[in-house]
């Protein structure tokens, strides 16, 4: 094939089109977006939901959004600091902290909504894949559909733990299995035992054994928060296990007490008058020894 050569004329600049801010930034995938966005025009005015998933550095971030032309609009939170009110002081980036947060986020949501009564999602954890049944002479479950952003969605990533917990408590989110932890994409069949376990925090106690038993300096280092909150590798699935109890039984959010401050601060300098200006060239002037 010859080369060619993209000639870049006024011809060309005169047609081209800026992509969108948060396209230039990296930030967001519109080809994506808008197929979570969009509604079919059968369906009118019904929101179509979506179930976000962040993660951060220090926290989870779980949110169900609906989108119009002024733009999103949340109708739920769940935030994983949150879990410190249901027993859970530390470790809020894990695996099993992604599923308290998206158990959280759904039993707050259904409350809101009056569906908590009639969908109370699976109560029995045990690994196995669980989709809510509709009801036959009841309102349908709530759909919502997983925004992961650009979050990778490889086997085993910890935005499908919040798919789980979502799903256990009663969200309709349709999903498949081959991406949660434990699935064996050779044998195509998921390990219900290995989900268990990283649900329960086992894959955490384990490492927490190991490390102690190899290297106690490097264990009182990596886990110093669980040692200061005198949480031990074998109170762990108990731990989460009264957390599940706990998101149930009042999943509601508690309005911060935090008082706003007296006095904003500011982290932009003041623009300077122009006396002011020269009053500075004048000072480093003198500093060096120039006549002003």
């Amino acid at each position: 094939m010859a080369f060619i050569k993209i000639v870049k004329n006024k011809s060309y600049f005169a047609r081209y089109q800026v992509q969108y801010r948060r396209r230039r930034e990296g930030k967001t995938d519109y080809a994506r977006r808008r197929k979570l966005v969009v509604q079919d025009k059968t369906k009118y005015a019904a929101h179509k939901y979506r179930l976000v998933v962040r993660f951060t550095n220090k926290d989870i971030i779980a949110q169900i959004i609906y989108s119009k032309i002024q733009g999103d609009f949340v109708m739920a939170a769940a935030y994983a600091h949150e879990l410190t009110r249901f027993g859970l002081p530390v470790g809020h980036t894990n695996y099993s902290a992604g599923y308290a947060t998206g158990l959280l986020l759904a039993r707050r949501l259904l409350k809101k909504v009056g569906l908590d009564g009639k969908y109370q999602g699976n109560t029995e954890i045990n690994g196995e894949d669980y989709k809510v049944t509709p009801l036959e002479d009841g309102p349908r479950p709530f759909k919502a559909y997983l925004d992961v952003g650009l979050t990778r969605t490889s086997t085993g990533s910890r935005v499908f733990s919040v798919l789980k917990g979502a799903t256990d408590g009663g969200l309709n989110i349709p999903h498949s299995v081959s991406r949660f932890v434990g699935y064996d994409s050779e044998a195509k069949k998921l390990d219900a035992d290995v989900l268990r376990d990283h649900i329960f925090g086992e894959h955490v106690a384990e490492y927490m054994r190991e490390l102690k038993k190899e290297d106690t300096a490097s264990y009182e280092s990596h886990f110093s928060q669980y040692i200061a909150k005198k949480i031990s590798a074998d109170s762990l699935e108990d731990l989460y296990k009264s957390a599940h109890e706990a998101i149930r039984k009042n999943p509601d959010a508690v309005k911060s007490t935090k008082q706003k401050p007296a006095t904003q601060q500011k982290f932009t300098r003041s623009k300077l008058t122009r006396n002011q200006r020269v009053g500075a060239v004048k000072t480093k002037k003198s500093l060096h020894g120039i006549d002003a």
